[in-house]
């Protein structure tokens, strides 16, 4: 080797080391100085108060040699040939074959690691430590060199082989997502409700301002005697429940002999904009119950609940009980929080000054918009559920393929300010509903220990919206007998999960043991390939009185039918 050849690494070396050093210093800087506002994705909020943040000397310094030893690596990589990095949004064959964009993303990734590092390593209170994580996380996942055509050579690639073509796709496709408002992560022309989502039969026998009641067309000879009412989420549009019909849990429990009926709510405008917890309550779900057994003529129903939907129901259970009244033989809560104590990743965004300036931004009036709340929840999975789609549609300019899932996912609705505000209070911020008596919802102290019936609780292991850990609580909080399932999956995957896909699997526990915690349960419990629903079918079954003539007609009485299924207020977009 020449002398000007040695001085030439020998300073390239120099260089890169003194690089390494400026971004480990920058990398300390970014962390103590990261914007905890950044919590508040689905809306602007007040400046927390600054929290108190150090780093144990010993643990920095194990983060930073680690960082040298990687980094150098990284140069030794790069000498050689770097070689692809794991992580599908550089998975392409195109940064292989760049060597200078496989670097790029090598040290992104390396650089995003030893943030997430810091923070998991910064001394303070837990739930500052886990809002620092969640700001990092959105800044790495935003900073990702495939987000951005200079750095991205797929995008690139792509580019000069269709002579420009892509980038020409992708400034419509962003044209596009602009006018309607948020980023298309399926192709929403292929759907409509109540033509390819939304087609079980059936018809629209009652409804009021807040909700419209579904009944649907039995496809049985006979049904049970013991109707079956489903209250889904008003946080989203009913129809996950139906979305095609070999997916369809409205569906499977016609076929399975139920008389079905379920809750379609209203997206509110400013009609609905003072309209509160208790009206949720009281006007809808405890009207519902009402409406279904006039129509019926039974003396009780069966209810599932999902999501927010449970809640809800479990709400208007304990009114009931307390006016003396029970008219539900059975409830299913589907990835149901009644017991806030353990709400994952959301915790961040929930304190007494958040909530507070909620309370006074709407609490008495207003809207909670449904592009914020969707807004929300995508954040909380950043590489998923945005930066994925803004590559594909704007840098590729690529079409999302077609999926009615993710078709519902964009369905967003509002929700009604004081509604809002009051769940934020009540339960995430101060889980009132399993300290008896302490909220009060209709007039009365909600005790959700007066709850006696059968109830069947699933759980999704992987739910990023209810912790498995948190599905699991309410088995300690309920007083009736109690089934315990836990699906594999997500918070909607693995709810929509029907037999004959023959996918995941679930587990149960036979004993009738539920310890404290979802971990001891499982520690006792069984796997089971496939769908849960077989199971909860069985245990439905057990609790629907016997079988009788199929209705000939919907509705009976004044509650005849108005218009037929999925009705109108489903098709109102926020």
């Amino acid at each position: 080797m020449t002398k000007e050849s040695s001085d030439f690494w020998a300073q390239s070396v120099q260089q890169f080391q003194q690089s390494l050093a400026d971004n480990w210093s920058q990398a300390l800087s970014a962390l103590q100085n990261v914007d905890l506002g950044a919590a508040g994705v689905g809306g602007a909020t007040p400046p927390p108060k600054p929290p108190d943040i150090s780093f144990a000397p010993e643990k920095l310094q194990e983060l930073q040699q680690q960082y040298l030893r990687d980094a150098a690596g990284l140069w030794t990589q790069g000498m050689h040939g770097t070689q692809r990095p794991k992580d599908k949004r550089f998975a392409a064959e195109a940064w292989d074959n760049n060597p200078l964009a496989s670097f790029s993303a090598a040290a992104y990734l390396l650089n995003a690691r030893t943030l997430m590092g810091l923070a998991d390593a910064v001394q303070t209170d837990a739930k500052t430590r886990a809002r620092i994580r969640f700001a990092v996380e959105q800044l790495t996942a935003a900073a990702a060199p495939s987000n951005f055509l200079a750095f991205n050579a797929e995008a690139q690639k792509l580019a000069i082989e269709t002579q420009g073509e892509s980038i020409a796709k992708g400034l419509g496709n962003l044209i596009h997502d602009m006018r309607q408002g948020h980023v298309s992560m399926t192709d929403e022309s292929v759907f409509e409700v109540g033509k390819n989502v939304a087609t079980t039969e059936g018809a629209v026998v009652f409804e009021n301002e807040l909700f419209q009641l579904i009944e649907y067309k039995p496809l049985t000879a006979k049904v049970y005697e013991r109707p079956f009412l489903l209250v889904p989420p008003c946080i989203n549009k009913f129809y996950i429940l139906d979305l095609q019909p070999e997916n369809s849990l409205i569906r499977y429990a016609v076929a399975q002999g139920h008389r079905t009926f379920v809750v379609s709510w209203r997206n509110p405008d400013a009609t609905l904009a003072k309209k509160s917890w208790d009206d949720y309550v009281e006007d809808a779900v405890i009207k519902a119950i009402a409406v279904v057994q006039e129509i019926s003529a039974a003396k009780s129903v069966n209810a599932l609940g999902f999501c927010v939907g449970g809640t809800l129901l479990g709400c208007a259970l304990a009114v009931l009980a307390a006016r003396g009244q029970k008219p539900v033989s059975s409830a299913t809560f589907l990835t149901s929080f009644l017991d806030f104590s353990d709400t994952g990743v959301l915790d961040v965004f929930i304190d007494e000054s958040f909530v507070n300036y909620r309370e006074k931004e709407m609490g008495a009036g207003g809207l909670m918009k449904g592009k914020d709340l969707s807004s929300t929840f995508s954040f909380l999975r950043p590489n998923d559920l945005v930066w994925n789609y803004v590559v594909g549609n704007y840098l590729k300019g690529e079409t999302p393929p077609a999926f009615d899932l993710l078709y519902w996912n964009s369905d967003s609705t509002n929700l009604p300010g004081p509604f809002y505000a009051w769940y934020l209070r009540n339960t995430y911020l101060e889980n009132r509903l399993v300290k008896p008596g302490t909220a009060t919802v209709c007039g009365v102290g909600v005790d959700l220990r007066t709850l006696d019936m059968p109830v069947y609780i699933y759980g999704s292991r992987e739910d990023h919206i209810v912790p498995i850990g948190g599905a699991y609580a309410s088995t300690q909080a309920l007083a009736g007998k109690k089934r315990f399932v836990m699906g594999a999956s997500g918070h909607i995957a693995g709810v929509i999960n029907p037999p004959a896909a023959k996918k995941r699997s679930h587990w149960t526990r036979e004993d009738g043991k539920f310890p404290k915690t979802q971990a001891e349960w499982f520690a006792g419990a069984s796997e089971h390939a496939g769908s849960w629903w077989g199971d909860w079918s069985q245990w439905l079954k057990a609790h629907a009185g016997k079988q009788i003539a199929a209705p000939k007609t919907y509705g009976k009485g004044k509650h005849k039918a108005i218009e037929a299924a999925p009705g109108r207020y489903v098709k109102a977009k926020a």
